[in-house]
């Protein structure tokens, strides 16, 4: 059955069907239709992550040989969220013994499925600016957009609609090497290239049909996304929805990088002697991969240098690909650029800081931009074993086992990540008010138990296997090839 007409059993009205068909349409007449090219794949290292073994699937001249024992890793770049969950999954892959594939199916820009995702990421990454900057814009457009817009089922179907033009990036992998995918986009092109053993690795704590990518193997990450998956909550409110498979849908665990898994219980112990030697608290503040919400990390900037003159926290910021926005922090705050260290695609420079936090009680105010995006995510992952704090919206990182701060959400659908996370008590609630976000930064600093009892939390949800998500999701696409 056509997967835009009947999702899980649920038959789609004509007139939203119509819709699907047109709005599939309307990307043809804008990208194109590539229904007939050849594209033929091979595969290369990926030098940045050269110490998890991943390899990138490019063009070719001709179709190159993919390893028996490889999983193919299916991603977009739509913020840096879905690439770091890509790179967790990898990294539980290598552990595992398996040979990681990176298939980014927007980096293929002549085809029109990149162009098809790459027009979509603009119009997201865009309204993740504007939300951050006008309040109307978040309260009345982009809140519903992201937690009822995207939830209901008939956006599913739009999607899988437009999904069929994908499948020409795929024709060249073999049918039944495991596929997992960090969004519902390459999942839905993998399955509708024909492909049989692929896993959906669902990223958010909020159901959303968005998600849906019926014929694979759905993970989830918390008990709450399970319930909700499950019976499709609220994805149609004018009728009772017949509810996912057993089969379609398991529930496995936070997905996270082996070599912070493995490490937790290291890392932790090392947090808590820091508090008890009562040494600088070190904070770790991520921007986004859409660079929103300037002027809140402004003041976060402007109140934390005084704790660090004071030499009660060290600050390291990430600020990803976005020269911009460390830019606009020098022009904010002139002071900056005598005080503070900046790492500007000096990838070596931030393994030997992270190498030397280990040993060193760490001082001063750090600044790593980095234009590669490979580096500029995982720089967060190398940072993120030695340092005691992560400040970050409730995104991805919602699920890393480090003590968090959450700031305010990007996107009604990442509220439900801080409120899942800090009920399981490694994490504060989101702070939604600036003043909020200052007020508990100095309550981490004065009260330092409260970063002790986070770590000791995320030391016995390991033992609950809390952070296995990214080695069960590896396990799934593999039992299914077997």
């Amino acid at each position: 059955m056509e997967k835009s007409k009947i999702i899980f059993g649920n038959e789609i009205s004509a007139k939203d069907y119509k819709k699907a068909v047109k709005n599939k349409k309307k990307f043809i007449k804008k990208y194109g239709d590539d229904s007939n090219v050849e594209y033929h794949l091979t595969s290369t290292p990926i030098k940045e992550l050269n110490e998890l073994g991943i390899l990138n699937v490019v063009l070719g001249e001709k179709t190159g040989t993919f390893d028996k024992n490889g999983v193919i890793i299916g991603n977009i770049r739509m913020g840096f969220g879905h690439y770091r969950i890509s790179i967790a999954i990898a990294s539980c892959a290598k552990a595992l013994g398996y040979t990681p594939y990176w298939f980014d199916i927007i980096s293929f820009k002549d085809s029109t499925c990149s162009k098809v995702i790459a027009g979509q990421n603009a119009l997201y990454s865009l309204g993740s600016r504007w939300s951050q900057k006008y309040k109307l814009f978040n309260k009345f457009v982009w809140e519903p957009v992201n937690t009822e817009m995207f939830r209901k089922l008939t956006y599913n179907a739009g999607d899988q609609k437009t999904a069929e033009l994908f499948t020409p990036l795929y024709r060249d992998l073999p049918k039944d090497m495991p596929f997992i995918a960090t969004h519902a986009w390459p999942s839905q092109g993998a399955i509708h290239a024909g492909m049989t053993h692929v896993v959906n690795a669902i990223p958010d704590n909020w159901p959303m049909a968005l998600h849906l990518s019926e014929g694979a193997i759905h993970t989830i990450q918390t008990p709450y996304a399970y319930l909700g998956y499950k019976i499709l909550n609220g994805m149609d409110k004018k009728r009772k929805l017949k509810p996912m498979s057993n089969e379609d849908l398991k529930f496995v665990g936070c997905y996270v990088d082996h070599e912070l898994v493995s490490n937790i219980e290291l890392d932790c112990n090392n947090r808590i002697k820091r508090q008890e030697n009562n040494e600088p608290v070190r904070f770790l503040i991520t921007v986004g991969g859409a660079g929103a919400g300037q002027d809140m990390y402004l003041e976060m900037i402007k109140h934390t240098l005084e704790l660090v003159k004071e030499n009660k926290a060290a600050v390291i910021i990430n600020v990803g690909d976005h020269k911009d926005v460390y830019e606009f922090f020098m022009k904010k705050i002139p002071e900056l650029k005598n005080i503070s260290t900046l790492y500007v695609n000096e990838y070596d420079k931030v393994k030997l800081l992270a190498s030397k936090m280990e040993n060193e009680i760490l001082k001063g105010i750090y600044f790593i931009e980095n234009d590669n995006i490979f580096e500029a995510v995982y720089s967060t992952n190398i940072l993120m074993r030695h340092s005691d704090v992560l400040i970050t919206k409730p995104s991805e990182l919602s699920f890393y086992p480090i003590p968090k701060l959450f700031n305010k959400r990007v996107g009604g659908h990442e509220k439900y990540g801080a409120i899942f996370s800090s009920q399981m008590g490694d994490a504060t609630w989101e702070c939604e008010k600036t003043s909020e976000l200052l007020s508990m930064i100095d309550t981490l600093v004065d009260e330092r138990s409260i970063i002790k009892d986070m770590s000791t939390r995320i030391i016995e949800l390991k033992k609950l296997k809390y952070y296995d998500g990214g080695y069960e999701a590896v396990k799934l696409a593999i039992k299914g090839k077997n």
